[in-house]
């Protein structure tokens, strides 16, 4: 297990240098200049090339990426050029907030999912088989920034029950683990649950319906086990999978936010991405991808170790 550790840990500086690279490679590609929205519009060509030296993008492009990361191997993922704050600080903060607003999603997502799965599978081909994998296909289906306006305008607009936008009151971007705070996490939370609930409840299905129809399901009631005991053996043989879907999917999460931090106004990393993207914030985009290729790369890490525990039977060399 030790080996196997630490060998995935050793994987996590390609995939690193990898993600690094393509993100360096598609934003210099694009058209534009990085340096026009802080630049003056009177700027004379002593100072844009003050500019471009104290930024480093002087230097070739070969010679620019080999320094981000030299730098990015200590810590240090530059400055922001649309706020001049440090990078990492700036991205911190928001995976903090990301991570709050994934676990409540998960918190809400994943229980329903399994239930909704488990009851599906066990009456497989039933009303209630058909009505879980509508709804399931309906939670996948929708488009989640969609969905997201559709709460704002029947729950913040219509009736006022719940804030719109925001992490906090006044438009705050810290959180806080208090009722009013909590109030501003509903609407998000249940947005991005949709589409992992909709998924582990289909992929439990589909286990726990293959899991009864087994030889062995016949063989544990055919020596008298009851109901309960049976039950137990099928969600023991159905946890790895089900723990595998659900780790991909709070990877997912973690990462793919972007539209919904973006129609909530929350201060995460989906939300600082996207202002990193419009704003052609080159430092800012490097280190938000790089922070959540490794955050995803650690959520799977995390669930490999979890599914050997669950399931001896896994053996990781």
């Amino acid at each position: 297990m030790l080996a196997y550790l630490l060998r995935r840990l050793v994987y996590v500086v390609p995939v690193a240098l990898g993600v690094s690279l393509i993100c360096f490679m598609l934003v210099h590609i694009a058209p534009g200049d990085p340096l026009v929205a802080v630049m003056p519009l009177d700027a004379t060509a002593e100072q844009e090339a003050e500019m471009r030296a104290a930024y480093g993008f002087d230097k070739p492009l070969p010679v620019q990426f080999g320094l981000w990361v030299a730098k990015a191997a200590t810590g240090d993922l530059g400055r922001s050029i649309s706020t001049g704050r440090p990078v990492a600080g700036e991205v911190m903060t928001a995976v903090g907030n990301t991570l709050v607003l994934a676990a409540a999603a998960s918190l809400i997502g994943f229980p329903l999912g399994l239930l909704c799965g488990f009851v599906a599978g066990y009456f497989r081909d039933t009303g209630v088989d058909r009505a879980v994998t509508a709804l399931a296909i309906t939670g996948v289906s929708v488009p989640n920034y969609w969905l997201g306006m559709v709460l704002v305008i029947v729950f913040s607009v219509t009736l006022g029950w719940l804030p719109a936008m925001g992490a906090g009151p006044g438009g705050s971007r810290d959180w806080g683990w208090d009722a009013e705070h909590l109030r501003y996490l509903v609407l998000p939370a249940v947005t991005l649950a949709v589409v992992p609930m909709g998924i582990v409840a289909r992929t439990v299905r589909a286990l726990v319906g293959d899991i009864l129809s087994q030889e062995f399901v016949q063989a544990l009631y055919a020596k008298g086990l009851m109901h309960g005991g049976v039950l137990r053996h099928v969600v023991r043989n159905a946890a790895p999978t089900a723990l595998a879907v659900m780790g991909l999917q709070l990877g997912y999460l973690l990462g793919g936010s972007i539209l919904i931090e973006t129609v909530f106004n929350w201060p995460g990393t989906g939300f600082l991405l996207s202002n990193a993207i419009f704003q052609r914030d080159l430092p800012l985009l490097q280190g938000t991808i790089l922070v959540l290729a490794l955050s995803f790369v650690a959520v799977n890490l995390l669930v490999d170790l979890a599914q050997t525990v669950i399931d001896p039977r896994i053996k990781r060399t």
